[in-house]
C-alpha cells in the first residue's frame, strides 16, 4: 500500500485554499495503515519482521529494540508523521508544489536510470526519445513541471524570486525553474527584434534603462569605499569579538548624530550669515597657527563664534552698523531675521537630535532584549551563519574568524556560572567592595575638588589672561580623566569580578560619575562665575573658545593615551619583559571619552555652530587612530564574552546623562542669562528667548493677515500645557514600545514552549505506536491463539493511539 501527498492535479485546484494536505486523508490513512500492520502480523512473520526492523542501506538489518540504538521507523509511520498538521501550518501553494516537484525530480532521475539501462544505447535517437515519451511518470512529471513554470510565469520578477527563495530546492533546480519562467519573454523579444517589431525608440529606451541600471550598481558599490568601516567593522569583530566592536559602532553612531546636528546649523545660520557678512569695525587679526590649538585670535572674528552673527535682518541695508530699527527692506527679498533664525534652529537641531536619540535607545533595545533565550544558538552559529556569497579567500578567512570568535563569546557565556558562596566568602566579598568603592569615591571626590579650587584660582589670577594660561584648566581636566581611569582599573583587580560584562559595567559607572561631577563644576564656572566677571565682553565667545580647547586637549590626551598605554607598553612587556602578552582594550574608558566629547560637543553648539564639525573630524581621526592601534598593540580579552547589550547601554548613557544635562545647560543659558551688549544676534535683548517675543509682537502690529502666528506661538510654544503633552506623549510612546518588546519576548517564549510540546508529543505518539504493533509480534511468535480479554486489550491501546494522533 502507497501513501500519496495530496497535490492539486489541475490549475483550477490551486486557486482554493493552501492547505497541504487534507485532514480527512491524513486520518483515513493512518487507520488504513494500523488495519495494514495489524493484517500482516497475524498473515506472516516474514513480513511483521520486515515492518519492524530498519533495513541499512546496504541491505543488512538492525533490530530496532537493540540495547544503545535508537528505534527506527517504517516509511509509512514516517509519511504520517510528515503529514500530521502541526508539520504543515503556513505552508504556501509554491511549497506543496515544490515539494512534489522535488519527489517527482528523484522519481524521474531513479527511473531515467532503469529506463537507459533497459534501452539499447546503440538504439537510434528517435527509437529512444519515442520510449522516453511513452513513460507515464516521466510525462506525469513534466506536466507538473509545465504547471510549475506557467504558475512562475503568472508573477513578477520579484515575486519568482520570493517563491523560488521558499521552494526546498537545489540551487541548479531553482536555476533551471527560474531561466524556464523567464524565458518565453526573451523569446518573444528577440523574435520582436529579429522581425523588426520592437522600433529604435523602444531599443534606445532600454539600452538607456540599462545603463542607467549597471551606473547604479556602480555607485552603490563605491559608496562602500567613502565608509571607513565599511571593512575595518568586520576585521575587528572577527579578531576582538563584539565587545571591542560596540566601541566602533558607538563611534560610527556619534558621526551619525554629529552629522544630522550640523546640516540645519550649515543650511539656515552659517551658510546665511557667510552670505551675507556683517561689517566689523576692528581689523582681522592675522593667522599664526596658534589658533588651532587655544581657538582663539583670527578665529574669533569668523562664522566660528557666537559673536560674529549679527542681530539685524540679513537682508536688509541699516542706515547704522549694528542697529536694526533703521533698515529697508532689499529689493526683491525676504527679510530673514537671524536673531530669530539662530533660536529656532538651534531648537529644531536639538529637537530632532531627541527625537533620534529616543528613538535608537528603543531600537537598540528591542534588537537586544527582543529574544530572551539564547538556546540553541551554538547550532544556529554553526550550521546557518556562513554566507556562501563569499568567493575571495580573504572574505573567506575573515568571516571564519568571525565566526570562530562568536562560537567563543557564546560558549564562554555559557559555561559562566556563578559558585555557591558560603557565609565567609560572602561577607568578605562585600567588604572588598565596599572598601573599593569608598576607595573610588574618594578619588573622584579628590578630583572634583581639585577641578573646582583650579578654576578659582584661574578666576582670580592674571595667568589666565594670557594665550598659554589659557590651557591650564584643560589641561589639568585631561590629566585628572586619563589618571582616575587607571587608579580605577587597579582598585578593579582587587574586587576579581567572574563575569567580565560586569566588569565593564562597574568600570563605566565609576567613570561616569567621575564625568558628571566634572562637567557640573565646568558648567557652573562658565555660566555662573564667567558671566559675571565678562559683563563688558563678550561671554559667549569665551565659553565657545572654552569648549574648543577643551575639545582638542581631550583629543590630544585620547593620542598620549594610546601612545604610551598601548604602544609603549607592548614595546616594554616584548622586548624588556619578554613576554607576548599584548595590553588590552579598555572599553569603559573609550566609551566614556566619546560620550564626554559629545558632552562638550552639545554644550557648545549655541557659542560656536561649527562645533560639530570638529567633532566629526576628531571622531573620524580617532577612528583611524584607534583601529590601528588595536591591530597593532593590543589583542583580543583572555575572557571572551558576549556584549549583546552593550549597544543599548551605550545609547542611553549617551541619552540621558549627556544629552539631557547639555540640553538642561542650554535651556538655562536661554531663559535665565542676560546675553553680552557687545556681540551677537541677541546683544540688545534681555535673554535669548526674548527674541521670539520680539518677533510675535512685530507680526501682531503688521495685519490680520499673519495673526494665526501669534496664536501659535502663545498657545503651543509658549504655553507649558502643551510641552506637557508632548512630554507625556513621548513617555507614552517609550513605554508602548517597552511593552511591545515585552509580549514580543513572551510570544517567542509561547512559541518555544509549543514547539518542545509538539516535539515530545510525537515522540510519545511514535513510541506509543511501536509498543502496540511490537506487543503485537512478541504474542504472535509467543501466543499463536490470544484469549479474548488479550486481543480485547490489545485493540483499546490500538484504538487509543488512533485517537490520540487523530486528536
Amino acid at each position: 500500500m502507497a501513501f500519496t501527498l495530496h497535490v492539486p492535479e489541475t490549475p483550477e485546484d490551486w486557486g482554493r485554499e493552501p492547505s497541504p494536505y487534507d485532514e480527512d486523508e491524513v486520518h483515513h490513512s493512518f487507520h488504513e495503515l494500523i488495519q495494514e500492520q495489524s493484517q500482516r502480523v497475524a498473515a506472516s512473520e516474514p513480513q511483521v519482521e520486515l515492518e519492524l526492523q530498519d533495513i541499512e542501506p546496504d541491505g543488512s538489518h538492525q533490530d530496532v529494540l537493540g540495547q544503545g540504538h535508537t528505534p527506527a521507523y517504517s516509511a509509512a509511520t514516517l509519511r504520517i508523521l510528515a503529514s500530521m498538521p502541526s508539520r504543515t501550518i503556513g505552508r504556501s501553494r509554491g511549497a506543496i508544489i515544490s515539494q512534489y516537484y522535488n519527489r517527482t525530480v528523484r522519481l524521474r532521475r531513479r527511473g531515467s536510470r532503469s529506463l537507459h539501462s533497459v534501452v539499447d544505447h546503440a538504439a537510434r535517437p528517435s527509437l529512444r526519445s519515442h520510449d522516453l515519451e511513452l513513460d507515464p511518470a516521466t510525462r506525469e512529471e513534466e506536466e507538473k513541471r509545465g504547471l510549475l513554470v506557467r504558475e512562475l510565469q503568472g508573477l513578477t520578477v520579484a515575486q519568482q524570486d520570493h517563491m523560488l527563495r521558499e521552494m526546498p530546492l537545489s540551487l541548479a533546480e531553482k536555476r533551471c525553474l527560474r531561466q524556464e519562467s523567464r524565458t518565453p519573454r526573451g523569446k518573444l523579444r528577440s523574435q520582436q527584434d529579429r522581425h523588426g517589431v520592437c522600433s529604435f525608440c523602444k531599443q534606445l529606451k532600454y539600452g538607456c534603462v540599462l545603463t542607467l541600471h549597471n551606473l547604479g550598481l556602480g555607485l552603490l558599490s563605491s559608496l562602500h569605499a567613502l565608509t571607513p568601516w565599511h571593512y575595518a567593522l568586520k576585521r575587528i569583530g572577527g579578531q576582538f569579538g563584539s565587545s571591542v566592536l560596540s566601541y566602533f559602532l558607538f563611534l560610527k553612531t556619534l558621526l551619525a548624530f554629529n552629522a544630522l546636528l550640523l546640516l540645519p546649523l550649515l543650511a539656515f545660520i552659517v551658510g546665511v550669515q557667510a552670505a551675507f557678512p556683517p561689517t566689523s569695525p576692528s581689523p582681522t587679526p592675522t593667522f599664526t597657527g596658534l589658533e588651532l590649538l587655544i581657538g582663539g585670535g583670527s578665529f574669533t572674528h569668523t562664522v566660528m563664534y557666537y559673536g560674529y552673527y549679527s542681530n539685524t535682518t540679513v537682508n536688509q541695508q541699516c542706515a547704522l552698523p549694528g542697529d536694526g530699527s533703521h533698515c529697508i527692506s532689499g529689493a526683491g527679498g525676504l527679510p530673514y531675521n537671524m536673531p530669530l533664525a539662530y533660536l529656532f534652529t538651534m531648537g529644531m537641531a536639538f529637537f530632532i537630535t531627541c527625537i533620534t536619540l529616543v528613538y535608537s535607545m528603543s531600537h537598540s533595545f528591542g534588537e537586544s532584549y527582543r529574544v530572551g533565550s539564547t538556546s540553541g544558538i551554538h547550532a544556529i552559529t554553526i550550521f546557518c551563519s556562513w554566507d556562501y556569497k563569499v568567493t575571495q579567500k580573504w572574505a573567506s578567512r575573515l568571516q571564519q574568524d568571525n565566526l570562530r570568535t562568536q562560537l567563543k563569546e557564546l560558549l564562554a557565556e555559557w559555561q559562566l556560572r556563578q559558585g555557591p558562596w558560603n557565609l565567609c566568602g560572602r561577607l568578605r566579598r562585600v567588604a572588598v567592595l565596599g572598601l573599593v568603592w569608598l576607595l573610588c569615591l574618594g578619588i573622584t571626590l579628590g578630583c572634583a575638588v581639585a577641578v573646582y579650587t583650579f578654576s578659582e584660582f584661574l578666576i582670580q589670577s592674571p595667568v589666565a589672561t594670557g594665550q598659554v594660561g589659557l590651557l591650564v584648566l584643560p589641561l589639568m581636566v585631561s590629566v585628572t580623566n586619563l589618571v582616575a581611569p587607571y587608579l580605577y582599573r587597579m582598585l578593579a583587580a582587587l574586587e576579581q569580578h567572574e563575569s567580565p560584562v560586569l566588569e565593564v559595567y562597574v568600570a563605566i559607572c565609576r567613570n561616569l560619575i567621575l564625568k558628571v561631577i566634572t562637567l557640573g563644576i565646568l558648567c557652573y564656572h562658565w555660566l555662573g562665575r564667567r558671566v559675571d566677571i565678562l559683563k563688558d565682553q563678550c561671554w559667549e565667545d569665551f565659553v565657545g573658545q572654552e569648549l574648543y580647547r577643551f575639545m582638542v586637549m581631550d583629543f590630544f590626551f585620547t593620542l598620549v593615551d594610546t601612545l604610551f598605554g598601548e604602544l609603549v607598553w607592548r614595546l616594554i612587556t616584548e622586548r624588556k619583559l619578554k613576554r607576548q602578552r599584548k595590553p588590552e582594550f579598555d572599553i569603559a574608558r573609550n566609551v566614556l571619552e566619546l560620550i564626554y566629547g559629545q558632552t562638550l560637543t552639545w554644550l557648545g553648539v549655541l557659542f560656536s555652530p561649527l562645533l560639530p564639525a570638529v567633532q566629526i573630524l576628531k571622531l573620524l581621526l580617532l577612528f583611524y587612530i584607534k583601529k590601528t592601534s588595536l591591530m597593532a598593540n593590543c589583542q583580543a580579552p583572555h575572557r571572551p564574552w558576549l556584549a549583546s547589550h552593550m549597544s543599548t547601554v551605550f545609547i542611553t548613557l549617551l541619552c540621558f546623562p549627556s544629552f539631557l544635562g547639555a540640553a538642561i545647560f542650554l535651556c538655562y543659558a536661554i531663559w535665565q542669562v542676560k546675553p553680552s551688549s557687545m556681540c551677537g544676534p541677541f546683544r540688545s535683548l534681555g535673554t535669548m528667548y526674548e527674541a521670539g517675543k520680539v518677533w510675535v509682537h512685530h507680526l501682531e502690529q503688521a495685519g490680520p493677515r499673519v495673526s494665526w502666528v501669534p496664536w501659535v506661538y502663545h498657545y503651543l510654544l509658549e504655553n507649558t500645557f502643551f510641552i506637557f503633552l508632548v512630554s507625556t506623549l513621548l513617555l507614552a510612546v517609550i513605554y508602548l514600545n517597552i511593552q511591545v518588546v515585552k509580549g514580543q519576548r513572551k510570544i517567542i517564549c509561547l512559541l518555544k514552549e509549543q514547539i518542545s510540546n509538539e516535539g515530545e508529543d510525537k515522540i510519545f505518539l511514535i513510541n506509543e505506536i511501536h509498543s502496540v504493533y511490537k506487543r503485537k509480534e512478541r504474542r504472535s511468535f509467543l501466543m499463536p491463539t490470544l484469549g479474548l480479554g488479550e486481543n480485547a486489550h490489545l485493540s483499546s491501546r490500538v484504538t487509543l493511539a488512533e485517537t490520540v494522533m487523530v486528536t
